[in-house]
């Protein structure tokens, strides 16, 4: 049976370089037409790659060709349909965003690794989290505070100090980031169905601006975050480099 492979690249010209190779050895079909996707780049790029193929039921392979890679496979422009075909499936769940700004407007966005408030002015901001419903800090002082995945927990909220997830653990983590009070808080960990609320205390005089998987929004009083379960990504791994297997390196480096 011939596997219809289509490949993304990102900008860079390394994996531009990467992807005339690979579509010289392999062919290429639309995204829409794949068996398989093989994104070609960073892990930003998987992340957008990702977001542009969530309606589509082929699964995405992706090769390093950016720097850190962490959702990436190793890349060999040798043997890529073996590697595919011994390949195993992650399935991702992203978050869902809503967030309502001060002229009232709603915005919606999904996220692969992290839904994270930041402080958009020189003050520290000021936030009061709510989980399911019920207040669970009054207020929280800090440069801002995010919500990750299993998937995202190596990423923002690793270098903001928050613990990395197992991968089907059922666990979000919500991450203060330079918290000033309660002093050095670092956050909680929730089930993955919570809903977790931000408000925006004093927005006028500490404005804060939300941002999910890069994409963001400005003068936010408000965001509620949840688990988006009816949408599965599908990530390809080598066998043995799964993300588990990352997670776990990743805490002994």
């Amino acid at each position: 049976m011939t596997m219809r492979i289509a490949f993304l690249a990102s900008r860079a010209p390394v994996a531009q370089s990467a992807q005339t190779e690979m579509v010289r050895r392999y062919g290429n079909v639309p995204k829409e037409e794949a068996d398989v996707i093989v994104a070609l780049g960073g892990d930003g790029f998987m992340l957008d790659t990702l977001h542009e193929t969530i309606d589509l039921p082929a699964p995405v392979y992706g090769m390093n060709r950016g720097t850190i890679g962490f959702l990436m496979n190793e890349y060999s422009a040798s043997g890529l349909l073996a590697r595919l075909q011994a390949a195993e499936e992650e399935i991702i769940n992203p978050l869902s965003m809503v967030a309502m700004d001060g002229e009232g407007r709603s915005h919606r966005a999904l996220a692969i690794n992290e839904v994270s408030l930041l402080r958009a002015g020189p003050q520290a901001a000021k936030l009061k989290i709510s989980v399911d419903g019920r207040q669970r800090m009054a207020e929280l002082v800090c440069d801002g505070a995010l919500v990750s995945t299993p998937a995202g927990s190596t990423a923002y909220n690793y270098s903001a100090h928050g613990p990395i997830l197992p991968i089907g653990s059922d666990v979000l983590a919500l991450t203060a980031i330079a918290a000033f009070r309660p002093r050095r808080w670092r956050g909680a960990l929730l089930p993955s169905n919570a809903i977790v609320r931000f408000d925006v205390l004093e927005p006028e005089k500490r404005p804060v601006m939300a941002d999910a998987d890069s994409v963001s929004f400005a003068n936010i009083r408000w965001v509620e975050i949840a688990t988006q379960t009816k949408i599965r990504h599908k990530i390809l791994f080598d066998p043995g480099h799964g993300l588990e297997e990352r997670l776990i390196s990743e805490q002994f480096t």
